[in-house]
């Protein structure tokens, strides 16, 4: 759901010379997104403004208001970092953020061409951020098992995509059942990203640079941070991020199966034009896990 009010420009502007007058004055400019959770604007050269769209976004800006400078100096990838946090105002209804920009594109409109890089880098980035003190920190929306995530809807999301040749049931259906029989995650929890996809992370020359939308950050099993293996990587590449994470076997299986899951779950609510990018980058990210597990 939306609030009511139109996300455009104009509100931007509004809040902007209302809340940080210092600020007033400065060209604003949609950016373009695939994101379901927020609407970004670039505020003159150096910001970015971020205003939750969605009603599960409701408390991502506090959230990263709040996590988001403890947890930047020890990452080893650019991060944006908070310089304002707005209030409710001129008709809207939530919390909303201003972070410093960070320059780059998105990995899926310009794709990670230096694969072996990004493989070690994100590797190392998922390390480091599980290495800080998780005391207190909130539950991510993807820290529980996947089937928690899911809520039962894998099952009717095989179907559908069967149905239109997109999979072979029977296996995906096999490969799904081997995944449930994985033991859970008894580890304490920390912290995760949660969305690792490549609109939330940017790419400079091609190589790697940031990671961006922390809605998602949280606690929980780390396994969901290595469905990067499967979003993003290569069968060649995979090993290197694997090595760089420095994970064992039970997690790295369990992270094929959030790729096989969310994979297949998202390009069915995604698919038939909905939203393009995101089905796209499901289903990339199914079929790689897909081709891992015996037929």
């Amino acid at each position: 759901m939306q609030p009511q009010t139109r996300l455009d420009a104009d509100l931007v502007r509004r809040l902007v010379a209302a809340q940080f007058p210092q600020w007033a004055g400065l060209p604003v400019r949609e950016l373009t997104s695939a994101g379901t959770d927020n609407a970004m604007f670039r505020l003159g050269d150096g910001y970015v403004v971020r205003l939750p769209k969605a009603t599960w976004a409701a408390g991502d800006a506090e959230k990263e208001q709040r996590w988001l400078p403890r947890l930047a100096p020890g990452l080893p990838l650019d991060v944006p970092v908070p310089v304002g946090c707005g209030v409710p105002g001129e008709g809207y209804g939530q919390v909303w953020s201003v972070c410093e920009w960070l320059d780059g594109q998105d990995a899926y409109a310009a794709p990670v061409t230096d694969l072996p890089h990004a493989a070690r880098e994100l590797g190392r980035f998922g390390v480091a951020l599980r290495g800080v003190d998780a005391t207190g920190g909130p539950t991510s929306f993807r820290g529980g098992p996947v089937t928690e995530w899911e809520d039962g809807n894998m099952p009717g999301a095989i179907r559908a995509l069967a149905a239109q040749g997109l999979l072979d049931a029977e296996r995906a259906t096999a490969a799904w059942e081997s995944v449930l029989r994985l033991p859970a995650y008894e580890g304490d929890p920390v912290w995760v990203h949660g969305d690792l996809l490549p609109g939330n992370l940017l790419t400079r020359d091609g190589r790697l640079s940031a990671v961006i939308d922390f809605g998602g950050l949280g606690t929980g099993d780390p396994a969901v941070d290595t469905m990067a293996a499967w979003t993003l990587f290569t069968p060649a590449t995979r090993p290197l991020f694997r090595a760089a994470a420095q994970v064992d076997d039970a997690t790295w299986a369990r992270g094929r199966g959030w790729a096989l899951c969310w994979g297949i779950v998202t390009e069915d609510y995604y698919g038939g034009g909905r939203n393009p990018v995101l089905a796209a980058v499901a289903h990339r990210t199914w079929t790689q896990a897909l081709a891992e597990y015996a037929d």
